[in-house]
C-alpha cells in the first residue's frame, strides 16, 4: 500500500467489508476496480490503494457504494471461512506473483530416481529388515520357488519357510514351533 488513505475491514463467513475513509466521496472521485484476488480504489485520480487479498472472491457478487466520508466495499468469498487477515503477508504474495509469472519446469524422473536411490540408501532394521528380505526373494523368485514358500509357509502355520518345492511339493510340511514353544491347534 502505498497511500495516505486509511481504511478498516471486517468480516462474517460469507463476506468481508473493507470501508474506506474519503471525504467527500462521490462517484465523480473515486473508483474502485475488484479483481479476484485484489482491490484496486483510486481516489481523486492521484491516491491509490492496492489490497491484495487473503483469499479469492466472487467479483460478481461484490459492490463499492460512497457515503458523505467513505467508501465502503462488500466483497463475497469464493469460499466461505474465516480468514486470518484481509491482505496476504509479502512471503505469500512474492510466491505467488513467481509461481504466476514464470513455471518451473521439474524433472519427475529424476525426482522418482532421487527417492527410489533414497529409500535404497535407507535400510530397514530387525523385523522390517527380514520382512524386506522375504519379500526381495519372492518377488525374484521364479514360480516353483514362490509356490514352496506359500505351501510351507501356509501348511506349517507360518512356523517354516522353504524355497525347495521338490522337497515341500512331495509331502505335507510339519510344524516346527521355535526352540521354547509349543504348538496348539485350535478347532
Amino acid at each position: 500500500m502505498t497511500s495516505t488513505i486509511k481504511y478498516d475491514w471486517y468480516q462474517t463467513d460469507r463476506a468481508v467489508t473493507v470501508t474506506v475513509l474519503l471525504k467527500n466521496a462521490a462517484e465523480k472521485n473515486y473508483s474502485v476496480a475488484l479483481e479476484q484476488n485484489q482491490i484496486v480504489l483510486n481516489a481523486d485520480g492521484i491516491e491509490t490503494i492496492t489490497i491484495h487479498l487473503w483469499d479469492a472472491i466472487n467479483v460478481e457478487q461484490s459492490s463499492h457504494k460512497a457515503f458523505p466520508s467513505k467508501v465502503e466495499i462488500k466483497l463475497s468469498k469464493l469460499v466461505g471461512h474465516r480468514w486470518e487477515a484481509l491482505e496476504k503477508p509479502e512471503a505469500v504474495k512474492s510466491a505467488a506473483a513467481e509461481s504466476t509469472t514464470a513455471k518451473k519446469n521439474h524433472d519427475w524422473d529424476k525426482i522418482s530416481k532421487d527417492i527410489e536411490k533414497q529409500e535404497a540408501e535407507d535400510k530397514p532394521e530387525g523385523e522390517a529388515a527380514v520382512q524386506d528380505l522375504f519379500r526381495k526373494i519372492y518377488a525374484d523368485a521364479n514360480e516353483d520357488t514362490k509356490k514352496a514358500m506359500m505351501k510351507s509357509f501356509y501348511e506349517s502355520g507360518g512356523t517354516v519357510l522353504s524355497t525347495n518345492w521338490a522337497e515341500v511339493g512331495a509331502k505335507t510340511v510339519d510344524v516346527k514351533p521355535p526352540d521354547g514353544c509349543e504348538f496348539k491347534k485350535w478347532d
